[in-house]
């Protein structure tokens, strides 16, 4: 069977077969193999850096209310994140030490992010985070049972969709520099909820997709390190997924 796609960039088409049917010449061998057990553990280790880094932004904003005061690391953050993540998609083999830098510089970023929106809205934070991982379990819960199945439709639908919405926040930027905004979506009326709603969704679905292709990928007996690239591959899902469940809540809260 091929391997599957999916719309998340860090897990790309044809990612864990040519490592482990071309660039290895095969299976690796039983103890160098990618396993499951340890994607799932590296993705907690991941997770743990980013709650780390986190929470010393988080409470860094909260001693001075100052956004002066974390900007810098915000800032850095979501740039250095950002290159980060290019540099492990383009070299793999480096994922065991640039996954965890990755999920410590975005987890800088999504503490002043939460911070600044838990001042304005009061417990949104942990009402995001909880939502989030909640999302993940029952996802993976539902996946691991077979109530989700990745069929070629529903693997197009989920890429096709993605992609929209990424070439729709393309082009929200480009306009926003020459003062066209999308007021009605980026509101919290109906539409503006029920777009983000569809996002939220489209996001986590995705994670779907990841779980299937991180499946794969172990049955073609990919090397130990992409562990390592399949957890980061999760995080980026996560993060995104994240930031839109809190873009969902805040729209929510500011109509009370």
């Amino acid at each position: 069977m091929a391997l599957m796609k999916t719309s998340n960039p860090a897990l790309g088409d044809k990612t864990f077969s040519d490592l482990a049917l071309t660039q290895y010449g095969g299976a690796a061998e039983a103890a160098g193999r990618m396993t499951l057990s340890g994607t799932v553990n590296k993705t907690g280790i991941l997770l743990l850096c980013a709650i780390a880094t986190a929470s010393w932004t988080w409470h860094l904003f909260l001693q001075s209310r100052d956004m002066a005061d974390v900007s810098v690391w915000m800032m850095g953050g979501l740039f250095g994140g950002f290159i980060c993540a290019m540099v492990t998609i383009f070299k793999k083999e480096w994922s065991p030490v640039t996954a965890p830098v990755y999920a410590l510089l975005e987890g800088l970023a999504l503490g002043g992010i939460s911070a600044v929106f838990d001042v304005r809205y009061p417990g949104i934070g942990i009402q995001a985070v909880s939502l989030t991982f909640g999302t993940l379990f029952v996802l993976l819960l539902a996946y691991s049972s077979g109530l989700i199945k990745v069929t070629d439709k529903f693997r197009l639908g989920i890429v096709a969709a993605t992609g929209g919405i990424f070439v729709f926040y393309m082009l929200q930027m480009l306009l926003g520099f020459f003062g066209v905004h999308f007021t009605t979506i980026n509101g919290s009326g109906p539409i503006g909820i029920g777009f983000s709603l569809i996002v939220v969704a489209i996001a986590a679905l995705n994670l779907v997709l990841d779980f299937d292709f991180i499946e794969q990928g172990v049955r073609v007996g990919a090397p130990k390190y992409m562990e390592w690239y399949g957890a980061f591959g999760i995080m980026v899902t996560l993060v995104w997924l994240y930031l839109e469940i809190l873009r969902l809540l805040s729209k929510m809260r500011s109509r009370n």
